[in-house]
């Protein structure tokens, strides 16, 4: 049988609101945090204890997993729980963090003598709520029978991508995939603002691709929410995509790239979150194909187009 852990999440927001569901729902023992203790309190009906700082969570933990903004959050927060925390802890990093940012996270682990595991997840917010997550780890092998249920909970596969953490490696994994889920979505937005402005409709353009090889289920799953105005709640959001943009073209450039269609995708994601988009899906960069203050309307990729 699997073991029972303590397993403290620090962060609630869409995905580690689910992640820590999925494993109050596998038996384990689940501690919260988020820094808006509203967003972590919903999580007691699910048998989570709502602990008031970092270092309350992680006290006697067997795994600590972090899933938070950015690199620069994920630093500060267990940065205030490294008092509480015992050496030889597991912690998995799920935020994405960047290459640079997960560097100094695996640092940070290796003074305090914490086991580092960089743990980026694929997946949004119905496969984080299903428990349907693709895990991307990398890691000692030391520790694995700790974290492995806490994989299993949250996601229906774990891929290794090799044991030191500080590589980055799973990290790199998840830039190059959300680099193919970024250009995707923002070139879905932009078929379906074209269509609009040239008087087609933008479901006659997913007609004449079905079945082809240039359709896809992605662009169908973006294209509808756009369509049909569900922008939110968000599967994964406009200001965190905007964010992982400028992640993926720092990457490039780290390794003497030039990623010209991940930095104009970033900069559309940046202009519809200026534009108040922020907070909904990422289908929502379709709106930064529009001069500021022009709403499309009807015909212009809206519903009833």
């Amino acid at each position: 049988m699997t073991a029972k852990l303590t397993v403290t999440v620090l962060g609630t927001g869409i995905m580690g609101a689910a992640m820590a569901r999925n494993l109050a729902r596998a038996g384990h023992a689940v501690r919260v945090w988020n820094r808006t203790r509203d967003k972590a309190e919903p999580l007691t009906a699910d048998g989570a204890h709502l602990a008031d700082t970092p270092a309350d969570a992680v006290e006697g933990a067997d795994a600590v997993l972090t899933i938070l903004y950015d690199g620069a959050a994920a630093l500060d927060v267990i940065r205030q729980a490294a008092p509480a925390l015992r050496p030889g802890t597991a912690w998995i990093q799920s935020t994405t963090a960047g290459l640079d940012a997960t560097a100094d996270l695996a640092a940070f682990a290796a003074e305090h003598g914490l086991l580092f595991y960089d743990a980026p997840v694929l997946g949004t917010r119905q496969p984080a709520e299903a428990g349907q997550l693709t895990v991307l780890a990398a890691g000692p092998a030391t520790g694995r029978d700790t974290v492995t249920p806490v994989f299993d909970a949250v996601g229906a596969r774990t891929v290794w991508t090799g044991e030191d953490g500080a590589a980055a490696t799973a990290t790199g994994l998840k830039l190059v995939a959300n680099s193919w889920v970024i250009a995707a979505t923002n070139a879905a937005g932009e078929a379906l603002a074209l269509a609009g402005a040239l008087g087609v409709d933008p479901r006659g353009f997913l007609d004449v691709i079905a079945g082809g090889p240039l359709d896809m289920g992605y662009l169908r799953a973006k294209a509808a929410l756009v369509l049909e105005e569900r922008l939110t709640p968000p599967q994964f959001a406009v200001g965190t995509a905007a964010k992982d943009a400028r992640l993926i073209v720092e990457a490039g450039q780290r390794h003497g790239l030039r990623l010209d269609v991940a930095a104009a995708g970033a900069d559309r994601l940046a202009r519809a979150a200026e534009r108040g988009h922020a907070d909904e899906d990422m289908a929502a960069a379709y709106f930064a194909s529009f001069e500021p203050g022009r709403t499309p309307g009807r015909g212009e990729g809206q519903a009833g187009g």
